[in-house]
């Protein structure tokens, strides 16, 4: 399963599992197309989006670890 840090770069995050991308739209997150998104890590996003931190991280890495295991039966 992926380990996705709250330090993290948002942008590091969607390019490695692009699948979170859902993710942050689900929570309206603005981070997609964002250019910020280089520079902010998870954490930032979370305090800035108001949102708390571990149920967010937890739901990137859901999503993350859905699409490894998709993959892997590929």
């Amino acid at each position: 399963m992926p380990s996705i840090q709250p330090e993290t770069l948002v942008d590091d995050v969607m390019r490695q599992w692009p699948e979170t991308i859902r993710v942050f739209l689900r929570h309206r997150f603005l981070c997609v197309g964002c250019p910020i998104g280089r520079f902010h890590s998870v954490r930032d996003a979370c305090r800035d989006h108001r949102h708390n931190l571990a149920s967010f991280v937890q739901a990137l890495e859901a999503a993350a670890g859905r699409a490894c295991g998709e993959r892997e039966m590929r």
